[in-house]
C-alpha cells in the first residue's frame, strides 16, 4: 500500500486581509508584513513541521482571510 503525501496550500484571500499583522506574528517563518502594510506569504506550501504554525495564523486573523487547502 502506498502511502500519500498531503501538501497543505496557505491561501491568501486578498480583499479581505487588511494587513494587522497577525498572522506574521504568529508565524513569522511562513508570513511578512511589508512596510505599505501588505502581507507577503513566504511558503505558500508548507510541511507537517510548519502546519502547526500556520494554522495557528489562520485562527488569529480577524478578517477570516487566511486558509489552508489540502492538496494531494
Amino acid at each position: 500500500m502506498q502511502e500519500t503525501h498531503t501538501k497543505t496550500k496557505i491561501v491568501v484571500d486578498r480583499t479581505l486581509c487588511d494587513g494587522n499583522g497577525n498572522c506574521a506574528a504568529a508565524a513569522p517563518e511562513l508570513f511578512r508584513l511589508e512596510q505599505d502594510d501588505t502581507l507577503k506569504v513566504l511558503r505558500d506550501m508548507v510541511d507537517e513541521s510548519q502546519r502547526a504554525k500556520a494554522e495557528a495564523a489562520v485562527r488569529v486573523c480577524p478578517k477570516a482571510a487566511l486558509k489552508l487547502v489540502e492538496e494531494r
